[in-house]
């Protein structure tokens, strides 16, 4: 009754996005194509790499996905065999949600997906030059945004501890919260400093101050840290129930954040909710450069959790080639405009 196939699409920046690990420029996705013979529904899930950070291997990420297309038939079986493969196992779990919906696009139906009860987001602050962060910042709080999200790492740190002042000094934090995301871009010795001076400027939070791994260190920078800290590449390829348990009971973070295709799809992001309370940890989701393909089954999953923090999903403007979609962004609110098509014939036409 199922069928199955996939197509390679490279997305490109409208402008280079820069990160404590580099500029990125495009980003390639593969997409998961799965067609019930029975009722004539098909469908969509996004299969995406981010390099560095995501655990499938390149070498073998193509065959695997052949794989998965020969073995079709065996449906939401086929999941488990994928937890080495996060990505792949996160576009087959969205595809087999949205086939069992109709192939409509609408895998998690909701008030969200309504058109409405939209979903608050963070305004990503991307790396480059102190002028463009500051530009960048203008433009989102012109934008409406109320919760912005800083990376940090790149440009030297008092540079972008000025454009943090210069922010806080015209916006309260009861105007404007302040996020930032290091990307494991302090060293153990000098994080506390850091992380001391960045507490002053009334930020909500950090995301992974140092990188990954070292827990022991994050756990005394958890503890005690006057700036709440968020746990994010540290999640990543941390598959085992048990090992799960002992680095939350570890490193006891304020926050976790989630991001699906990395940590290999909605019931596994869930595992990682359900771990953040009961530690009596916060957590919010973030999408990881999908496209708006991914970023909707991303946003639809998370307006069914019922978390009013703002949460990472706006990143479905990044690119010049993504797809229309019903997805838009007003007012630092994604709505999902009930009514609108989707446009995907560059898709169609790239598969």
């Amino acid at each position: 009754m199922l069928k199955a196939r996939y197509c390679k699409y490279t997305l490109h920046f409208r402008r280079p996005s820069g990160t404590s690990r580099g500029v990125m420029h495009h980003k390639d996705s593969w997409f998961l194509q799965v067609d019930n013979t029975a009722t004539g529904h098909s469908g969509t899930g996004e299969c995406g790499l981010l390099a560095g950070l995501s655990m499938d291997d390149p070498a073998t990420y193509e065959a695997k996905l052949k794989e998965v297309c020969s073995r079709i038939d065996e449906g939401e079986a086929l999941l488990p065999a994928l937890q080495e493969y996060p990505s792949i196992r996160f576009g087959l779990e969205m595809a087999l949600a949205d086939l069992g919906n109709g192939g409509r696009h609408i895998l998690f139906p909701s008030p969200f997906t309504e058109g409405e009860r939209p979903i608050p987001i963070n305004g990503l602050i991307w790396m480059g030059t102190a002028d463009y962060m500051k530009e960048q910042v203008r433009q989102k709080l012109e934008a409406g945004y109320r919760c912005i999200k800083m990376k940090i790492g790149a440009i030297g740190f008092e540079e972008e501890l000025a454009i943090l002042k210069s922010i806080r000094q015209e916006f309260s934090p009861e105007v404007v919260e302040l996020r930032v995301d290091a990307n494991g871009a302090f060293t153990p010795a000098e994080a506390s400093d850091k992380l001391a001076r960045l507490a002053e400027l009334g930020l909500h939070s950090i995301e992974q101050p140092i990188r990954a791994g070292q827990w022991q260190e994050m756990a005394t920078l958890c503890e005690k840290s006057p700036l709440p800290i968020a746990l994010d590449e540290e999640l990543i390829g941390v598959y085992d129930a048990g090992q799960q348990e002992e680095l939350m009971a570890t490193i006891r973070p304020q926050f976790l954040i989630l991001k699906p295709s990395l940590l290999g799809g909605f019931a596994a992001s869930q595992r990682w909710v359900a771990l953040a309370e009961k530690h009596g940890a916060g957590w919010w989701v973030t999408s990881a450069l999908e496209s708006n393909i991914g970023l909707n089954a991303i946003a639809q999953w998370t307006a069914t959790l019922g978390n009013p923090m703002p949460q990472g999903l706006g990143t479905g403007q990044l690119y010049t080639n993504n797809f229309p979609s019903p997805l838009e962004v007003q007012d630092g609110m994604l709505h999902y405009r009930e009514g609108a098509e989707w446009e995907l014939q560059t898709l169609n036409d790239a598969c």
